[in-house]
């Protein structure tokens, strides 16, 4: 069965002695930690570092402490990192990297998040990851220059439906047109109405006239996420991470047409049939509602 002698003598034993409860997981956590800190020790850290606000090697001076052990004592104990509070008042001013609250639209349409991930072209006959490293060793390939693909992207918050688009830039005039697309696309597959939509901070979503005009045609508001947080529009960050591991990078494409061809499968794939971990393990498609026919 592929484990070892010892293992299995381990699981029969359990099972005797306690049935199916006893093949439970258990906790590899051990009984006793002789040499973990004591408890009155980890308080007297916490406080000095509430007092001072000061680092772990500060910290080991002041109190005969290794500064690796008051660094496990801080961060198991949850205290923010000293980059994240005002050296006066002790309070928390930068926004932590991880979303505090997590949240989820209750319907479809609700928001949607829209971004621009930028690939670098691949050459024609395929790049670095068809011939190897050495394949832009040459002065002649270094100077090359051939350019950026921008894939555009919308993501419903609460269905995670994505759609995409491969553009020659991210200008607003491009930017609208994909809007305009995309939402003609999540109405096909039961979101006729989309309510907000998210995007970061960049020029071509806040000055451009034609997004707005496409926002305001779909009937919806225009959210912008706070500057230099990205993961407050991070649905559509995570696929974008996606959308490089299971289609741009996921095969060494000869040609850049032939990794271009390849998304519609990859977003029918996503859609149809990926099984995503926040939709208890089924694709987009089933929290659609699909128009009758």
């Amino acid at each position: 069965m592929g484990v070892s002698r010892q293992c299995a003598h381990k699981w029969v034993r359990r099972y005797d002695l306690e049935g199916l409860a006893g093949l439970e997981d258990r906790t590899s956590r051990p009984h006793s930690v002789p040499n973990q800190t004591p408890p009155e020790v980890e308080e007297r850290v916490i406080a000095a570092r509430l007092a001072h606000r000061r680092g772990p090697q500060f910290l080991s001076w002041e109190l005969g402490v290794p500064a690796r052990t008051i660094t496990a004592i801080l961060r198991r104990n949850g205290l923010p990192r000293l980059y994240e509070i005002d050296t006066i008042t002790g309070e928390v001013i930068r926004a932590s990297k991880t979303t505090a609250v997590r949240y989820e639209r209750d319907r479809p349409g609700e928001l949607v998040h829209v971004d621009v991930k930028k690939l670098g072209r691949i050459p024609p006959g395929g790049g670095w990851r068809v011939h190897g490293r050495q394949a832009g060793s040459t002065a002649a390939k270094k100077k090359a220059r051939i350019g950026y693909d921008f894939v555009h992207s919308m993501v419903d918050d609460h269905t995670r439906l994505a759609y995409s688009e491969i553009h020659d830039d991210e200008q607003g005039k491009t930017a609208a047109g994909f809007l305009t697309r995309a939402a003609m696309f999540f109405a096909a597959h039961g979101i006729d109405s989309i309510e907000r939509v998210m995007t970061d901070n960049h020029w071509s979503y806040t000055k451009s006239s034609d997004v707005a005009a496409a926002i305001e045609a779909m009937g919806a508001t225009h959210k912008t996420i706070r500057p230099h947080c990205p993961w407050q529009n991070g649905k559509v960050e995570r696929f974008n991470r996606t959308l490089q591991t299971e289609w741009a990078y996921s095969q060494p494409f000869t040609s850049n047409s032939e990794r271009a061809d390849a998304l519609p499968d990859f977003l029918h794939r996503y859609n149809n049939h990926r099984r995503h971990h926040a939709l208890g393990g089924h694709p987009p498609i089933t929290r659609c509602h699909q128009p009758a026919s």
